[in-house]
């Protein structure tokens, strides 16, 4: 590992990305129009305030997940990567520049959904807004990694979108957003512990209703983080150098 090849592959990934309005647009607008159509649907009940913490780690993971496994597949299918690779780079520095470039990525459309949701839409948080802004970036980093992973094993854009029934929709529907975690069965509640987006939705929750200490919320970002960093290995460790 190289921190100056990863910096370059990171500033080479936000160079692409500069030059691709699209894209732009999809990873700092569209969270924040999503989130803005929840509060508008839910305007007279106080339906948002209930689910508004969970939409800011749906939304945005999702988004992370689908452009950072496609754009990587891309990389590998058009020949990008395996000519990377000649070169003295390997195969963590291209994955940690791509979690770099798509971190910083992530900031910023955090910073946009959480500011919009808050006082845009009014989403009322009883803790700290600095707080809840960490878990939201902790969430789309999450979701970033978790698409470098699947891209690993994906040979086409649809195979990358066949994934979402696997890695993401288990993780909505166990994540908190419909039942609360503790309501779920005992054998549906287990597996929620195993799944990242359910510790992200909690701590979200926990920071917009004051429910728990900072010592709680740190805990989640550690695990969160651990899922992350797991995911950096194993897509490092499985990613092909092209697809057939």
């Amino acid at each position: 590992m190289s921190l100056r090849r990863t910096l370059a592959t990171t500033g080479r990934v936000l160079t692409q990305i500069r030059h691709d309005p699209r894209t732009i647009g999809l990873l700092l607008i569209v969270p924040s129009l999503l989130i803005g159509l929840m509060a508008w649907l839910f305007s007279d009940t106080p339906v948002f305030d209930l689910v508004g913490p969970a939409m800011l780690a749906l939304f945005p993971f999702i988004i992370m997940f689908l452009i950072t496994s496609i754009s990587t597949l891309r990389e590998r299918r058009g020949g990008t990567l395996e000519r990377l690779l000649t070169l003295p780079i390997s195969k963590l520095d291209f994955i940690l520049g791509y979690t770099l470039a798509f971190g910083l990525l992530a900031i910023v459309q955090s910073a946009i959904a959480v500011g919009f949701a808050v006082w845009v839409c009014g989403l009322e948080i009883e803790g700290s807004v600095w707080l809840l802004l960490a878990v939201a970036f902790a969430d789309a980093v999450l979701g970033t990694t978790l698409g470098l992973l699947a891209s690993a094993f994906a040979q086409t854009e649809f195979q990358v979108v066949q994934f979402m029934p696997a890695i993401v929709f288990p993780q909505i529907l166990l994540g908190g957003i419909f039942l609360p975690r503790e309501n779920m069965p005992d054998v549906l509640h287990a597996i929620s512990d195993w799944l990242p987006l359910s510790h992200a939705i909690d701590a979200l929750n926990a920071v917009a209703r004051d429910s728990e200490d900072a010592g709680y919320v740190g805990m989640k970002l550690l695990i969160i983080a651990a899922f992350a960093v797991g995911a950096i290995v194993l897509g490092s460790i499985t990613l092909r150098r092209r697809t057939p």
